[in-house]
């Protein structure tokens, strides 16, 4: 980090000299040296740290968009002005680091869901709320791709349930299986496998395959 030193008032008839100091080394080093007979103040500029500033900006960004989809039942009771905004945050999340390849080691995990305007998503909230014997507890996406450089798997989770039947919220699980393959810095190509669902009856379990 360099640190720059200049003078902010000093004499009209003598040039501003500018001094700065190098890392690790405890000479002063300047272009010109000249001698002030007149008293004069010194401010001090930091050069910030980039990785740090970029770091705060991106989680300040990040912090934006999950305000932004807040109170909007993960996406159904979204307002077109709320979609808007929530587009415009998404955007700047995304333009942080704009362009470099997606990082398998980040993406490897269980992700939950926030929000959405998938339709096939979003038709399975609408029953839920229109449907009293019909609950949609947590959505995930799970991604298994650690070790992997293009691809990986991928598994959609989606908990159900039927109060009086089911367990509550998480009485039924739909698990959708997919191959996935890297296609571009945004883009991943999806190859279904299988559909798996298990239902948790009172103090009953059923797997079906």
């Amino acid at each position: 980090m360099e640190l720059a030193f200049a003078a902010s008032v000093y004499p009209t008839n003598v040039k501003r000299v500018i001094y700065e100091i190098r890392p690790h080394s405890s000479k002063l080093v300047t272009n010109k040296r000249r001698s002030f007979h007149k008293k004069f103040l010194c401010s001090v500029a930091v050069a910030p740290d980039r990785n740090r500033v970029s770091e705060v900006e991106l989680e300040n960004k990040k912090h934006n968009l999950l305000l932004a989809v807040q109170d909007t039942q993960r996406g159904l009771a979204a307002t077109a002005d709320q979609r808007s905004i929530i587009e415009e945050a998404l955007v700047s999340v995304e333009g942080y680091n704009m362009g470099a390849p997606l990082d398998m080691a980040v993406l490897d995990g269980t992700w939950r869901l926030q929000y959405t305007s998938a339709p096939d998503v979003v038709v399975l909230l609408e029953a839920a709320a229109r449907l009293p014997f019909f609950q949609v507890g947590q959505i995930f996406q799970k991604f298994e791709c650690r070790d992997q450089l293009r691809g990986g798997v991928i598994r959609n989770v989606v908990r159900w349930s039927i109060p009086n039947l089911l367990e509550e919220q998480e009485g039924a699980t739909l698990v959708v299986s997919a191959k996935f393959d890297v296609v571009s810095v945004r883009n991943i190509y999806l190859q279904f496998e299988e559909v798996t669902p298990v239902f948790q009856f009172k103090n009953l379990y059923f797997l079906t395959s």
